[in-house]
C-alpha cells in the first residue's frame, strides 16, 4: 500500500515533523510505502476560473505546470494526507492553490475506498476549522475520512505540549492504518447521499453530452445508481433521495421557466 502526504509548508519544521512521525508510525504497522510531497518543490499556478476542467475536461487546463504530476501521485495512492500550517486562519497559500486545482474531481469524485486524514499545525487559534475544511474536501473527493489532528507549535514548545502532539499523531496514525487496510465502501451518510442526489439531478436537468460531468456520470452508470458505488439503502435514505430529486427539479424549473410561444 502507498500513502502520500502533501505538505503545504516550505519550512521543514513542525508540519514536516508531525507528518514524518505519522508516516513512520504507518510503516511500523505493516507493509506501507510512504512519500512526503512538499508542494513548495512543485510549480503550481493559480486557477484562472476558466472552468475548462469542470465543463470540458481536466486535460484541457491551459496552465502549464506540475499539476498533473501531483494528481498522478494523489490518485494512485491508497491513502492520502494533507498537512498544512495555519496561515491567516486558513490553509497555507500553496495548499489552497493545490485544492483549487482539484475542483474538477469534486465534480467527478474518484477516491472511493481510499483513506484520508489531515494534519494542521498552529500556534494560536482556528485550526479546528481548518481540519474540518480539509476533511470535508476529502469527503467530496470520495475518500474514507479519518478525522484530522490539530498540532500545537507555539514556541518555546514545552515537553507537555510536545507529548500531547505526539500522542495525537500516534492515535491518528493507528485509526488511519485501520481504515487504510479495510478499503471499505461504506453506506453513505444522509449528508453524502444528499450531495450525490443534488449534484446528479442538477447535472441531468441542466447539462447535456457536451459537458464532461454529464458524460462522466453516464459512463459511470450513476444516472440510475443508488450512490457512487453499489450500496444498500434503507427505506429512509431512499425516501430522502426521492425528496432531494424532487426539490432540485422544482428549483431548476422555477429558475428556468419555459419561454412563451410566439403568437400563442
Amino acid at each position: 500500500m502507498k500513502v502520500i502526504a502533501f505538505v503545504g509548508s516550505a519550512r521543514r519544521r513542525h508540519t514536516c515533523n508531525a507528518t514524518a512521525r505519522f508516516l513512520d508510525n504507518l510503516r511500523s504497522m505493516g507493509d506501507v510505502e510512504t512519500e512526503i510531497v512538499f508542494l513548495s518543490d512543485y510549480h503550481l499556478e493559480i486557477c484562472r476560473g476558466c472552468k475548462l476542467c469542470t465543463d470540458k475536461g481536466e486535460e484541457l487546463c491551459p496552465l502549464q505546470d506540475d499539476r498533473d504530476a501531483l494528481l498522478a501521485k494523489l490518485f494512485a495512492a491508497d491513502g492520502v494526507v494533507f498537512a498544512t500550517p495555519n496561515y491567516s486562519y486558513n490553509v497555507s497559500g500553496r495548499m489552497k492553490v493545490f485544492l483549487d486545482r482539484l475542483a474538477f474531481a469534486l465534480h467527478r469524485p474518484r477516491c472511493f475506498g481510499k483513506a484520508f486524514t489531515s494534519i494542521v499545525v498552529e500556534a494560536i487559534y482556528r485550526g479546528r476549522e481548518i481540519v474540518k475544511y480539509l476533511d470535508f474536501v476529502a469527503m467530496g473527493l470520495g475518500f474514507n475520512v479519518v478525522k484530522g489532528s490539530l498540532v500545537k507549535s507555539l514556541e518555546p514548545l514545552t515537553e507537555k505540549v510536545r507529548a500531547a502532539n505526539e500522542g495525537k499523531i500516534d492515535r491518528q496514525s493507528r485509526k488511519f492504518y485501520e481504515t487504510l487496510v479495510k478499503k471499505e465502501l461504506p453506506a453513505p451518510s444522509i449528508l453524502k447521499l444528499l450531495m450525490f442526489r443534488w449534484g446528479r439531478t442538477s447535472m441531468r436537468l441542466m447539462l447535456d453530452a457536451s459537458f464532461r460531468d454529464f458524460t462522466y456520470y453516464e459512463q459511470a452508470g450513476w444516472w440510475t445508481a443508488d450512490y457512487f458505488y453499489p450500496v444498500r439503502l434503507g427505506p429512509l435514505k431512499r425516501a430522502v433521495g426521492r425528496m432531494v430529486d424532487g426539490a432540485v427539479a422544482r428549483r431548476i424549473k422555477r429558475q428556468n421557466p419555459p419561454k412563451p410561444v410566439a403568437g400563442g
